[in-house]
């Protein structure tokens, strides 16, 4: 029985294949493909499972002390490399 409903419905959708579609049709089609997308998104959006207060800000701390200490590493590397290429070139 479930093989016959998916012959029926794979033949439906050749046959709905082969109709052309009016172009009100296919506006119709399109807006409807927007509010489908909208309602998922929103679908989704529910099933997120979102961080409290307190985890973003331990996040954003730790973001900022990594940025903070890359940026000190990178000006002390440049500092030492700039300064022994002074020292090569003599300038």
């Amino acid at each position: 029985m479930a093989d016959k409903k998916a012959v029926n419905t794979a033949a439906q959708a050749q046959s709905d294949k082969t109709k052309k579609t009016s172009f009100f049709g296919k506006v119709k089609n399109f807006f409807k493909g927007i509010g489908k997308y909208f309602k998922d998104t929103k679908g989704e959006l529910k099933k997120v499972v979102w961080p409290s207060k307190a985890d973003v800000k331990t996040n954003t701390i730790t973001v900022l002390v990594v940025v903070l200490v890359a940026a000190v590493v990178l000006i002390l590397l440049d500092l030492i490399f700039g300064g022994a290429i002074h020292l090569m070139i003599g300038a």
